[in-house]
C-alpha cells in the first residue's frame, strides 16, 4: 500500500474511535458527564521549533524545482507491532526535514502556486469521545496533540484539518513519484548549519554512550548476555540525550563481530574478546550519528587483537587523508582498500599482490572487508539512499557534505584461507565526518581511535 493510500486509509479509520477488546463500555451518563467541567488548556506562549527557518528555506526550493505542481509529502502513519500496540513514530524523513512536525497522518501540501499547507490532526475535543476513548490518538492515551493555531506558531506553516485534504486532486507524491522522492533525497547531500550542528549533538551524546558501555564492561561480562546488557546500556543514553537509537545498535562480541548487522545481541561478553560496538544516538529531529569502535573487553587488546585493529585503523587513516571539497565520493574507500589489500598480502592471507587484488576483475581482498568503507549521514543513518549514483557514489564531494569513514576487517570463525589465530576476530572502527572548505572535521574526535588511546581511555573508564 503507497504511503497516500496509508494516509487515505487512516482518514477514514479515524472516523471510527481506536478502542481494545477488554474496554469497558460508556453508559450515556458517564459520556454526557465527560463532555462537561474541563479548563481551557489552549497553549498561550507556543515556541516556534528551532529549524523553522530552515524548513521555509527547503520548501521554497522544493517549489522553484517542480513550479506549477503540487506536490504531496506525507508523514505516514502510525504502524501495529502487536495486535492494538503501535511503534513509537517516526516521521517520514523528507516529512520531517520540510516542516519539523512529528504527529503521524500530517500530510505536507505544496499548492502549484508554491504555498505550502500541513494537514494535520488537531488535538481531539472535549464535546466528543475520542480524548478519552481513543487507544490510538485519544489525549489522555498518547498525549496531548497541538490545535490549528499552535501548530501554525510552533512550525511556521498554515495549517488545516487533516479533514479537508483532498486526497483524490491530482498530484506528485512524495514516495510514489520517482523524480520527487530522488530530488528529496539530493536536497539533503549538502547539510545545512542546523542539520551540521544537530548532527553534532547526536555524535556528542554517543560518545558520552561509549562511555557509558565501558563503564558497564564488568557488570556486563558476568551476565549471560553481555552483548544485550551493553544494548540496553547505550540505549538509555540514547533516550535520555534524544528520541532513541538512530538504528539498531549492533553489540558484537567475539566472532559475532564477523556479523555485519548483527542485531541478536544475545551473546556473552567474555574478557578475552573484544566488543564491535556500532551505535548512534539520534536526536529528538531525528538526526544520527553512527560510530563504531572495536574494543578489548579486558581494556587491552591481545597481540593478535592488536595486529587486526592496526591494519583497520591505517585503512581509516589513509581513506580520511583523501576528503576534500573537489575529491571523488569513491576515493576514499579505494584508499582504505589499498591499505587492507597490502595488509592481507604482508600477512600471505592473499597470494596475489595489492595491485592484483585491487583490479575491478579481481577483488579477493573483498573476502575479507566485504562491504564499502562509508555512506552519507543525516537524518537518515544511511541518508540520501535515493539519490542518482552520479550524484552520489559517482559523485565529488562538496562542503557541507556529512558521511561515515567505517573500513572493517571480518575474518569469519569458518575461513580455512587465514591462519587459525585470526578466524574469528571482526574489527570496524567507524566516524562521522564533515566536509570544510580545506578538507574534512572529525565530528566524533572525542572517541579514541588509535589502540594506544583506547587502553588508556579505557583504563580511566573501568572501574
Amino acid at each position: 500500500m503507497s504511503r497516500l493510500h496509508r494516509t487515505r486509509g487512516w482518514a477514514r479509520v479515524n472516523e471510527r474511535l481506536n478502542t481494545g477488546s477488554h474496554d469497558l463500555p460508556v453508559p450515556a451518563a458517564l459520556a454526557d458527564f465527560m463532555m462537561t467541567g474541563w479548563a481551557d488548556t489552549t497553549a498561550p506562549d507556543v515556541e516556534t521549533v528551532r529549524v523553522a527557518p530552515y524548513t521555509a528555506k527547503r520548501r521554497a526550493a522544493l517549489a522553484a524545482r517542480f513550479p506549477g505542481e503540487r506536490l504531496v509529502i506525507p508523514a505516514g502513519g502510525l504502524k501495529v507491532r502487536s495486535n492494538d500496540c503501535d511503534y513509537r513514530f517516526r516521521p517520514y524523513s523528507a516529512f520531517a526535514y520540510l516542516t519539523g512536525a512529528q504527529e503521524p497522518d500530517d500530510v505536507l501540501v505544496i499548492s502549484p502556486e508554491g504555498d505550502a499547507t500541513l494537514f494535520m490532526r488537531p488535538r481531539s475535543p472535549r464535546d466528543g469521545q475520542e480524548f478519552y476513548r481513543d487507544r490510538r490518538y485519544g489525549e489522555f492515551w498518547v498525549g496531548r496533540r497541538p490545535d490549528l493555531a499552535e501548530a501554525e506558531a510552533m512550525y511556521g506553516i498554515a495549517c488545516a484539518h487533516i479533514d479537508s485534504f483532498d486526497a483524490k486532486a491530482p498530484a506528485r507524491v512524495a514516495g510514489e513519484d520517482a523524480e520527487l522522492t530522488t530530488f528529496l533525497s539530493e536536497m539533503r547531500l549538502v547539510k545545512d548549519e542546523f542539520e551540521v550542528a544537530e548532527l553534532q549533538h547526536a555524535v556528542d551524546a554517543t560518545v558520552r554512550g561509549f562511555e557509558d558501555v565501558v563503564r558497564a564492561f564488568p557488570e556486563a561480562s558476568r551476565h549471560p548476555r553481555g552483548e544485550r546488557y551493553v544494548e540496553g546500556v547505550f540505549g538509555l543514553r540514547s533516550r535520555l540525550e534524544g528520541y532513541g537509537v538512530g538504528y539498531e545498535t549492533i553489540a558484537a562480541a567475539g566472532a559475532h563481530a564477523c556479523v555485519l548487522h548483527w542485531i541478536r545481541n544475545d551473546g556473552p561478553l567474555p574478557r578475552g574478546d573484544m566488543l564491535l560496538l556500532d551505535a548512534g544516538v539520534e536526536t529528538d529531529s531525528f538526526y544520527t550519528a553512527d560510530i563504531t569502535r572495536t574494543l578489548p573487553v579486558s581494556g587491552t587488546f591481545s597481540p593478535v587483537q592488536r595486529q587486526v585493529y592496526e591494519l583497520v585503523y591505517e585503512a581509516q587513516q589513509a581513506a580520511i587523508a583523501t576528503l576534500r571539497p573537489g575529491a571523488r565520493f569513491r576515493d576514499f574507500h579505494l584508499a582504505a582498500m589499498r591499505v587492507i589489500a597490502e595488509g592481507l598480502r604482508e600477512w600471505g592471507v592473499l597470494k596475489i599482490s595489492a595491485d592484483e587484488a585491487m583490479d575491478p576483475d579481481s577483488g579477493l581482498h573483498r573476502r575479507y572487508t566485504l562491504c564499502s568503507s562509508g555512506h552519507m549521514l543525516g537524518i537518515d543513518v544511511h541518508d540520501c539512499a535515493q539519490a542518482r549514483a552520479s550524484a552520489y557514489l559517482d559523485g565529488v564531494l562538496e562542503e557541507g557534505q556529512v558521511l561515515t569513514v567505517e573500513p572493517g576487517l571480518y575474518l569469519q570463525p569458518d575461513d580455512l584461507t587465514l591462519p587459525a589465530e585470526l578466524r574469528g576476530i571482526g574489527v570496524r572502527i567507524e566516524d562521522d565526518l564533515v566536509i570544510t572548505a580545506d578538507g574534512a572535521r572529525l565530528m566524533s574526535g572525542a572517541l579514541p581511535r588509535h589502540p594506544d588511546e583506547i587502553e588508556s581511555w579505557m583504563a580511566d573508564l573501568l572501574p
